[in-house]
């Protein structure tokens, strides 16, 4: 009997910097360096180069370890699908760390793979729900935050030194709108658009 080729996968969101204690964990249950796949991205798509790569490579001969089934994916459709894809398709094992029930390799009969099937729906299930816990809490946050006054996206460009003057100039007809947005190292809509505004919050200031 040929011996197993043994990989791992890691998975980091692209706001988590760190990934240590994946690799830890895979280096522990005895995957090389050279056999770790890892992919800098969201776990709610499939469509991750390093993953598509190590799929490649996975056969009956091979065993994939992964640390939490989340780190494989949060998507609870496409996780499942994934997951028959390597066990039924490839006929790799798959051994989840940090939860041992889900291990490919134990009681490879009827009631394992029917226990290991319950397990990965509930907890695919917990994974996606999570993530779309974490979606609303983010959207009830922003609109919390709007409602306190906060602004979000760039701040705003300060205003050139030389805009006021330039700005008389173009409205006394003395420049030209593109001479008035050079000046300004504005493009003449932006220049407009700035100018508009400007004239709009004096006229509000001075109506009574």
């Amino acid at each position: 009997m040929k011996k197993q080729s043994v990989y791992g996968y890691m998975r980091v969101s692209t706001r988590e910097q760190n990934e240590e204690r994946q690799r830890i964990a895979l280096r522990e249950a005895g995957v090389p360096e050279e056999h770790i796949y890892m992919d800098k991205m969201s776990g709610s798509s499939f469509e991750r180069p390093q993953y598509k790569k190590l799929l490649r490579r996975l056969d009956e001969r091979s065993v994939l370890y992964i640390k939490s089934i989340d780190r494989l994916g949060r998507n609870y459709i496409d996780l499942n699908e994934q997951w028959r894809i390597i066990t039924k398709e490839k006929r790799a094992d798959i051994v989840v760390i940090d939860m041992p029930v889900l291990d490919t390799r134990r009681e490879k009969n009827l009631m394992g793979t029917f226990i290991s099937d319950i397990v990965l729906t509930l907890l695919s299930y917990i994974a996606e729900n999570e993530r779309v816990n974490i979606r609303q809490r983010q959207a009830e946050g922003i609109a919390a935050a709007k409602a306190r006054g906060v602004r979000f996206g760039r701040p705003p460009v300060p205003m050139p030194d030389n805009f006021q003057e330039q700005h008389l100039a173009w409205r006394e007809g003395r420049i030209s709108i593109g001479e008035a947005a050079e000046a300004c190292h504005m493009r003449p809509k932006t220049f407009y658009g700035k100018a508009v505004r400007r004239e709009k919050a004096c006229l509000e200031r001075y109506t009574f």
